[in-house]
């Protein structure tokens, strides 16, 4: 029945370790109870879409994994994220080192207004990454690289980050996410404002990058969710409703609001 989505997937592999273990993680926005009851456990290397109709939950569980809704005065967050075991949301944790292991990448390409250079050696300049100039020179041009977009900025690194195109400037975003070495990239509908060539490379690089980090994305694509994800989790009127293998999700699923999504009936 939905072979369709599966025709460019990538091979399946084996069970990774456990990066991210979530149990009952609630969500208010201020009266709102927008995320309710979610566990989850989310594998090492190995990228994990999120998918459902618009306002499921999807991306307000991926803004727990690296507090972001701590920015919101009006949210609040309950239940236990772990990340290698350890509760990112214990007191003693400082949310901004917990970004730079847990990096993300917005809807919309957001490029700093500063150079591409300085677009990918902000965070590791902050973060004390890099002992000197030289180091920084590696680090940036290690990231432009781990993003594939080494050979197309090379030369012109002291140019401004924003006069590239909407594609490269998502790649330019990848690169400043993984600049700081992080072990997590979540990546909330990073392909939304991109053409289909634009879209078809970052998916490309995301199938490249979970060979070094636990990539979770949101998708309203259900094609996308399949060529790029290993495990898939549809989530439905803040629940999580489903969470498996990308193949057994799209074509054998368990729960029958997974199917009627799938098949179109609702969403």
């Amino acid at each position: 029945m939905n072979n369709m989505y599966l025709a460019e997937r990538t091979v399946h592999t084996q069970a990774q370790p456990i990066k991210f273990r979530c149990s009952d993680v609630q969500v208010w926005y201020g009266e709102k109870h927008a995320l309710k009851d979610v566990s989850v456990d989310l594998q090492d290397k190995t990228v994990t879409a999120f998918i459902g109709p618009s306002g499921c939950g999807k991306s307000t569980f991926l803004r727990c994994l690296n507090r972001m809704n701590d920015t919101i005065p009006v949210a609040r967050v309950t239940g236990q994220m772990l990340l290698d075991g350890d509760d990112i949301y214990d007191r003693r944790v400082d949310p901004v080192q917990l970004r730079a292991r847990v990096g993300m990448v917005f809807q919309k390409p957001n490029p700093f207004p500063k150079s591409i250079y300085d677009n990918v050696a902000y965070g590791p300049k902050i973060h004390g990454l890099a002992r000197n100039k030289a180091e920084l020179d590696g680090v940036v041009e290690q990231a432009l690289r781990g993003a594939a977009l080494w050979d197309e900025v090379k030369d012109r690194l002291h140019e401004s980050g924003t006069g590239l195109s909407g594609g490269q400037q998502q790649r330019l975003c990848i690169a400043r996410a993984v600049a700081t070495a992080p072990e997590v990239l979540l990546m909330d509908e990073p392909c939304s404002a991109l053409d289909p060539i634009a879209t078809a490379q970052v998916e490309e690089l995301i199938d490249e990058l979970r060979e070094q980090f636990s990539v979770v994305i949101v998708t309203h694509s259900m094609q996308q969710a399949a060529r790029v994800s290993q495990k898939t989790a549809f989530f439905h009127l803040g629940h999580l409703v489903e969470y498996g293998s990308t193949d057994d999700i799209f074509t054998r699923p368990q729960d029958p609001r997974t199917e009627s999504y799938i098949s179109g009936r609702i969403g």
